[in-house]
């Protein structure tokens, strides 16, 4: 695998306007993600994750930083230009539904992105390459012809990811892809992805509040708080060596099936803090039962062990 990573996103940041100020939804995130690696968001709903997602691609403009794609910095191309980038990246939405037309049936719906690109001269190539790709998500021919309303989640979230998997891109941002479904299909279409990525070789960006399920897909994570970067770290090291407060206590609140070791959940108190014109400490103080008064003072992501990397001045003393 490369050293050069393929995503690379240096401080980005997205605000909204709001009558009271300024949302700061995505607040100095700086990551890199491989080729063929998946790299997990978890946090809060609200956290800003989805919004990450968003901006990365181009979905969203972003309002500050960088984001360079195979090298090349895509955050402010425009024309063709950014239609040919949107070709190499994609995103699988949350909610299949939603995010299906109603009244496309499954394979226009999956043909639309080869149309616009105009890789396919006449309808039997585009035909062809609909049931091939509905094939390798684990569709039946025979759905070829149906509407979304017709179909079970698990069947509307495989054709979301035939349609993304359309222009053969280099990365997909999944925003909590099996949220939606019920627990038996999300274990089938996280193995998909998981195949995919292996057959494929693309990378992703994993958006979900679940870390049962970005343990088993992700090679790293990303703990967000209210726009901004907590802990960064390799997976298995995350899990076994968890370092900032609020990843304590989320990973806390993951429910166990063993009687012999009773969940001892850790309880946030305290308000949240508003988003909307943040001070520049710690957005976690408030929360956090370690606080102290130089937590009121800016924080930034340090390494604290090899390629483990946690925004907290107390790190080192809890």
């Amino acid at each position: 695998m490369s050293d050069a990573p393929l995503m690379e996103v240096r401080n980005l940041k997205k605000f909204f306007k709001v009558p009271s100020g300024m949302n700061h939804a995505v607040d100095g995130v700086s990551f890199t993600i491989g080729k063929g690696e998946t790299l997990g968001v978890v946090g809060e709903s609200g956290c800003g994750k989805s919004t990450l997602g968003r901006c990365v691609i181009r979905l969203q403009e972003p309002t500050d930083g960088h984001i360079c794609l195979n090298g090349k910095d895509i955050t402010h191309v425009r024309g063709k230009e950014l239609k040919r980038v949107r070709e190499q990246v994609q995103i699988v939405f949350q909610d299949p539904y939603s995010s299906l037309n109603p009244r496309h049936r499954i394979a226009s719906t999956i043909t639309e992105p080869l149309k616009r690109s105009g890789r396919f001269d006449n309808k039997s190539q585009l035909q062809e390459e609909a049931k091939r790709l509905m094939a390798l998500v684990g569709i039946d021919q025979r759905l070829q012809q149906s509407y979304p309303h017709e179909l079970d989640g698990g069947r509307r979230q495989r054709v979301c990811i035939a349609r993304a998997l359309a222009l053969n891109p280099d990365f997909i941002v999944c925003d909590e892809p099996v949220s939606a479904l019920d627990v038996s299909i999300q274990a089938s279409v996280l193995n998909l992805l998981m195949k995919l990525q292996e057959d494929m070789g693309m990378a992703y960006l994993f958006v979900t509040h679940d870390l049962s399920v970005v343990r088993h897909i992700s090679d790293h994570i990303c703990v967000m708080y209210l726009g901004q970067l907590v802990e960064k770290s390799p997976t298995e090291e995350l899990f076994m060596r968890t370092l900032h407060p609020y990843t304590k206590a989320l990973l806390s609140a993951i429910p166990s099936v063993d009687i012999h070791k009773p969940m001892q959940q850790i309880r946030l108190r305290g308000e949240i803090t508003s988003p909307i014109n943040p001070k520049p400490g710690c957005r976690f103080a408030s929360r956090c039962p370690y606080a102290m008064e130089k937590c009121q003072e800016p924080q930034r992501l340090e390494e604290i062990e090899p390629n483990h990397f946690v925004s907290c001045c107390r790190v080192r003393e809890i």
